[in-house]
């Protein structure tokens, strides 16, 4: 099969593991916002902030580091008891440092102890699907994949439609009834999180048969040239994750104490109709990863890796511009509350700053497969320290508008440099003058929609057809070339 095409059908099916699950959450949206008012929705925003801190400390770039030595020619079943092994060892390691000194975390964080203990817990089942997860990538078996992954949704989202909505219903139309012993009033975020352990416990279930290997064999000199590969990536990691959330953190700390949880509610709300262009970068991401390490010793890797970021592009700006378009018709979708939606004026901003990220991460093949993943740990802490001043700087003045223009400095920033530094130590022919064109012109029809035409729908419906139509006439040969050709 062409190796494009094979990549663009992993990459469905990685999206349908990825994009259909998180649009059944997406659900939760509206359902949350429904529920919750703003102060309550950006009490438990800033908690998953921190979820997802503690998560890429505990994969601490081991999952990235077991692609890189399972197709390198190590022995595979010792790169995979050796990774099991390392995770299983340090999730067990913080599970008990972290039920140990979890007043002194609950302070640092400021989490409610109550809400800390489910933290903990969740975090530890998910530390241990890491590897089995990987495994299945790296093995190309995208549909146990995507099966596993939407179970884990659905059961997410059926609990809590049942502890939000279902179960109160029933109790007060029922004072008698024997759910009546496990509702509580008041518990919405506590129910949250509950639903979500047990997803997470469900989910750990249905992969521990990558658990039960005959030997085991933990190759100590393996692990160091694999926490060695890996140390660079948790850094990057962390950076990432300080560009992607930190802002709540800060927003919730630097903001006036009565206004700030609300101010963070609506902020989040908003922030995650940018969830579309997230979801297609990401998708698109664990379809290429694979396929960049598979493909970097082929002949003359760097022209598919150019076509895969030009296409990237190409549908990155199709994506950017119908959601800025549809903008107004999401959030009453997503967001009935009209209390969230003061907020709406960040959604471009976030949307472009996703985008940029997405073309980083095409970018960032070149230190991958050279195996210079400290420049990647170096861009993304220029990126991390972006977002921390910005923040500090602004916060104060402009809120959560702020937050905003900080994440698409940092985004914007660190797509030039590795672009700048892949120029150097592992050219890739892209076709900048393609690239240039579809990124400025959506960004200009997106531009003329949102504010110069006030988000009129006609207007806007006209500018993506007419964009639709140049893309079209532009890339209609080469991709018939991509999927026409066996």
């Amino acid at each position: 099969m062409n190796p494009l095409k094979k990549l663009f059908k992993q990459t469905a099916i990685y999206g349908l593991a990825t994009v259909l699950p998180r649009m059944l959450s997406f659900l939760l949206l509206p359902f949350h916002t429904g529920v919750l008012l703003t102060p309550d929705y950006g009490q438990l925003s800033v908690i998953y902030a921190w979820f997802a801190i503690f998560n890429v400390v505990l994969a601490y770039g081991m999952e990235t580091a077991f692609f890189r030595f399972y197709n390198g020619g190590d022995n595979r079943k010792t790169v995979v008891s050796t990774s099991l092994i390392s995770i299983l060892g340090s999730t067990f390691l913080f599970l008990g440092v972290a039920l140990f000194f979890q007043n002194g975390i609950a302070g640092i964080t400021e989490i409610d102890l109550k809400y800390l203990r489910y933290a903990i817990l969740i975090l530890t089942l998910d530390a241990l699907v890491i590897i089995p997860f990987a495994r299945l990538r790296a093995n190309e078996r995208p549909m146990r994949y995507a099966v596993v992954k939407i179970l884990n949704v659905v059961v997410n989202l059926g609990l809590n439609v049942f502890f939000l909505y279902l179960l109160p219903r029933w109790v007060q139309s029922d004072p008698e009834s024997l759910l009546q012993g496990i509702y509580k009033p008041d518990f919405e975020i506590s129910y949250i999180f509950i639903a979500n352990l047990i997803a997470s416990a469900i989910t750990l279930a249905m992969m521990l048969r990558h658990y039960l290997m005959k030997t085991y064999r933990f190759d100590v000199e393996l692990w160091k040239r694999m926490m060695k590969y890996a140390m660079p990536v948790l850094i990057a990691g962390i950076a990432f994750t300080i560009n992607e959330v930190f802002d709540r953190i800060l927003l919730e700390r630097l903001l006036p104490e009565d206004v700030a949880d609300s101010e963070v509610g609506m902020y989040s709300a908003c922030y995650k109709l940018a969830m579309f262009m997230t979801l297609f970068a990401t998708a698109f991401r664990m379809g290429i990863e694979p396929f960049f390490f598979s493909h970097s010793n082929t002949e003359n890797p760097q022209k598919a890796y150019a076509q895969i970021t030009n296409y990237f592009v190409v549908l990155g700006s199709i994506i950017l511009l119908a959601v800025i378009v549809f903008a107004d018709v999401l959030k009453a979708i997503f967001i009935s509350n009209p209390e969230y939606w003061e907020a709406m004026q960040v959604v471009p901003i976030i949307i472009l700053a996703s985008f940029f990220l997405g073309i980083y991460h095409n970018l960032s093949v070149w230190y991958k497969v050279t195996d210079r993943t400290k420049y990647g740990a170096y861009i993304s802490m220029i990126g991390a320290l972006l977002t921390i001043i910005i923040n500090f700087a602004l916060i104060p003045q402009f809120g959560y508008v702020a937050s905003a223009v900080a994440t698409l400095i940092a985004y914007g920033s660190m797509m030039l440099l590795s672009l700048f530094f892949g120029r150097m130590y592992y050219p890739i022919p892209y076709n900048f003058r393609k690239i240039t064109f579809y990124l400025f012109a959506s960004i200009l029809f997106s531009v003329l929609s949102f504010y110069v035409f006030d988000r009129n729908l006609i207007i806007g419906a006209g500018l993506l057809l007419l964009f639709l139509g140049m893309v079209y006439t532009l890339e209609n040969h080469n991709l018939k070339k991509i999927f026409l050709k066996k």
